[in-house]
C-alpha cells in the first residue's frame, strides 16, 4: 500500500472520528504528495524513498516552527507543531537511538579513515546515504561532530 493510499485510509477515519489533529497532519501530507506529484517533469507514482524525504521535510518545517514558537511563547501554536510531528512521524521508519547511531557512524568513520573535523564532509556524505530515513540529518552531524572532536 503507497502512502496516498495510507493517507487517504486514515483521513476517512480521522473525518468520522472528527479528530482535528489527526485531520490537520494527514491534509499536510496529501497536499505535499499532489503537489510533489504535480511537479514539473514527474511522471507516475512517488518512490518509497522519496516518500520518506517527502515525510521528513514536513516533520523538519514543523520542528523548526516549533522552535520559533517555544521562543516566543506561543505554547498554543507549538501544541498544534508537536501534535502534526507525532502524526506524520507515523508513517516514518522507525528512528534510530542514539547508541545506535554513534555505532554506525563510528563504523563510517572508520571506513573513510576520516580522523578531524575537517573531515566531516566525506562522513557526512556515506552517513546520509546509509540512514536515510532512519535519522534526521541534524543528529547525524551533530553525533558525526562529537565523534570527530574526540567526543
Amino acid at each position: 500500500m503507497s502512502l496516498e493510499q495510507k493517507v487517504m485510509a486514515d483521513l476517512k477515519t480521522a473525518m468520522l472520528a472528527k479528530d482535528e489533529k489527526s485531520l490537520r497532519s494527514l491534509r499536510a501530507i496529501k497536499s505535499a504528495i499532489i503537489n510533489a506529484k504535480t511537479a514539473e517533469g514527474f511522471s507516475g507514482e512517488i518512490k518509497e524513498d522519496e516518500e520518506i524525504k517527502l515525510l521528513q521535510k514536513l516533520v523538519k518545517q514543523r520542528k523548526d516552527s516549533l522552535e520559533i514558537y517555544e521562543k516566543q511563547n506561543r505554547e498554543d501554536l507549538a501544541v498544534k507543531e508537536k501534535e502534526e510531528i507525532e502524526v506524520i512521524e507515523k508513517f516514518l521508519p522507525k528512528q534510530m537511538s542514539g547508541e545506535e547511531l554513534k555505532e554506525i557512524i563510528s563504523k563510517i568513520i572508520n571506513e573513510t579513515g576520516a580522523s578531524t573535523p575537517a573531515d566531516m564532509g566525506k562522513v557526512m556524505g556515506m552517513a546520509n546515504k546509509q540512514l536515510a530515513g532512519k535519522a534526521d540529518g541534524k543528529t547525524i552531524a551533530a553525533v558525526v561532530k562529537e565523534i570527530l572532536a574526540g567526543g
